[in-house]
């Protein structure tokens, strides 16, 4: 299994224990509510899954024939958008690796694990902080930090593609950030740089429209801002 370092982005991301001799995976679903923050720790848990598995064909092939490949049912309780609660049950490939022989955790570069879940993942990927190379996203070797920032957008106004990319007249400058908070009704114009920790907020009925060529290094925006066309 191909883990990497933990950052605060990756702090649900599934670890690796030791169990009666073996290695596990162990999924935050797994964990117990009051034992949370200490799983989500990453100088407790410094690595975490990066999904990238290397498995022997001959030794799944001899595992399925004896029956032995093990996978434990994940129970996770979710609510959903429109107002239902559920429950999904899942399974995860990486627990698979118990049932092997001299299973391994291997730690390799953060450049291997790129994933995109939510469009806070996509503005990332999306800006100059990477740049397409030979089919691979590499990290802008202008970045001072190798660290991934941490960007969180407000679900309400940017959780579906259509709604994130309406807000944006250009991807902002991300090079030099570190963490990226956005909640409420805001939109981006062109050519915005963000440096630091910046932290945006429009409050319920109000708006904030962050100025072309705008630069904001370490700032708190909140309140009213309207920029009207004319």
């Amino acid at each position: 299994m191909e883990v990497t370092d933990k950052t605060n982005a990756d702090v649900k991301g599934g670890t690796l224990i030791q169990y009666e001799g073996k290695l596990r995976l162990l999924e935050i679903a797994q964990v117990p509510k009051d034992h949370v923050d200490e799983f989500k720790s990453i100088k407790k848990f410094k690595i975490f899954n990066t999904n990238n598995l290397w498995i022997s064909l001959s030794a799944i092939d001899k595992l399925l024939k004896e029956n032995k490949l093990d996978i434990e049912v994940i129970v996770n309780h979710k609510h959903l958008s429109y107002g239902c609660d559920i429950i999904q049950l899942e399974t995860a490939i990486g627990a698979a690796m118990k049932s092997f022989e001299n299973s391994l955790g291997i730690n390799v570069p953060r450049s291997r694990f790129l994933p995109v879940k939510k469009t806070q993942d996509l503005l990332l990927v999306m800006s100059n902080l990477y740049s397409l190379n030979n089919g691979s996203l590499i990290m802008n070797p202008k970045r001072s930090f190798p660290s991934v920032p941490l960007v969180k957008l407000g679900d309400a106004n940017f959780s579906k593609i259509r709604d994130f990319m309406s807000r944006f007249d250009s991807i902002p400058d991300t090079l030099d950030l570190d963490h990226l908070t956005v909640s409420g009704d805001v939109t981006f114009g062109k050519s915005v740089k963000l440096l630091g920790t910046v932290i945006i907020i429009a409050n319920h009925g109000e708006r904030i429209d962050i100025p072309p060529g705008a630069i904001l290094e370490n700032k708190i925006v909140s309140g009213n801002l309207r920029i009207l066309s004319h």
